[in-house]
């Protein structure tokens, strides 16, 4: 098994890169650089936006960070490899915008190596993660079908079972126990990835990497014009609360970067930068904000 950490770590660096560039270019506003160590090992480069016409907040963060023993949220699942040095790299974004009308995007993919132990009774396990997922507080089925139909296109050439079962895991993972409603409208998502070789699921991690602009950016160009008001920027902050929720309740992400010593300002700027929460409240029946509802249920948009 060849594990070439290097490959990964300059598509990485360059996928930041191009979709920083991408995104200054719709904001026109230019991204903040904060280039970080980490004590056990390694680090990262943030690169962020704050208050811009577009993005109200933007994130897209590259860490390599490296460890001597396994987090819990890493070896919960994978008993064998705990105590195994482990290094980890990855690129993760959230974008934030100002128009309620134009949802919050996240994307994230990422390599996870546990390295063979000194003693060498073993070898390094590798495996993949990531994916993408579209958070809307409007309802429009094109964007839906539009960003889903990118997210088949992205793993179809993997095989005809990877978009059924990436939209499924996506579905489940994304899901709010608690308000019994899916964050967003979904998209893709898979982890433990290592099979059947090395190439052939970078291959594929590539390719989910490289459709989040062709996803997004669209949807973007047909909504960043819609008038709202204050009324739409208040619900806006009120599902962002549910954002948040999701964030600090449930998401591996958070509590691996947490529970490893990781950048906690780095962690949390996927939080949105303003969101709410009302007691027991909801919106009146036949308005566009009680239309969410039916979008925040797994459905097939293909």
């Amino acid at each position: 098994m060849v594990v070439s950490i290097p490959s990964v770590y300059d598509f990485f660096r360059k996928l930041q890169t191009t979709i920083v560039t991408e995104l200054e270019g719709a904001d026109g506003s230019s991204f903040h650089t904060d280039s970080w160590t980490r004590a056990e090992g390694g680090g990262g480069i943030s690169r962020f936006l704050e208050g811009g016409p577009l993005f109200e907040r933007a994130g897209v963060l590259f860490s390599h960070v490296k460890g001597q023993s396994l987090p819990p949220s890493a070896s919960a699942h994978r008993g064998e490899l705990a105590g195994r040095s482990w290094e980890a790299l990855g690129v993760s974004m959230v974008l934030h915008p100002q128009n309620p009308y134009v949802p919050t995007v996240h994307m994230n993919v990422r390599l996870f190596v546990a390295h063979a132990p000194a003693d060498h009774a073993g070898h390094d396990v590798f495996w993949f993660g990531g994916g993408l997922d579209l958070t809307p507080y409007y309802a429009f089925e094109e964007d839906a079908r539009h960003f889903h139909q990118v997210c088949h296109d992205a793993v179809a050439p993997f095989g005809p079972d990877k978009y059924p079962a990436y939209k499924k895991w996506c579905d489940e993972y994304f899901y709010l126990k608690h308000r019994n409603e899916t964050r967003g409208i979904g998209g893709l998502f898979f982890d433990d990835l290592n099979t059947p070789d090395f190439k052939t699921c970078f291959a594929l991690t590539r390719s989910v990497g490289n459709s989040l602009l062709p996803a997004y950016m669209p949807i973007v160009g047909r909504r960043r014009g819609t008038a709202y008001d204050e009324h739409q920027r208040e619900f806006q902050a009120y599902r962002r609360g549910r954002y948040v929720e999701f964030n600090l309740v449930f998401d591996r992400g958070t509590l691996f970067g947490l529970q490893s010593g990781g950048r906690t300002e780095s962690i949390l700027l996927s939080m949105p930068p303003a969101a709410t929460w009302r007691y027991n409240w909801a919106p009146e029946q036949n308005t566009p904000e009680a239309a969410l509802h039916d979008f925040l249920k797994p459905r097939q948009w293909l």
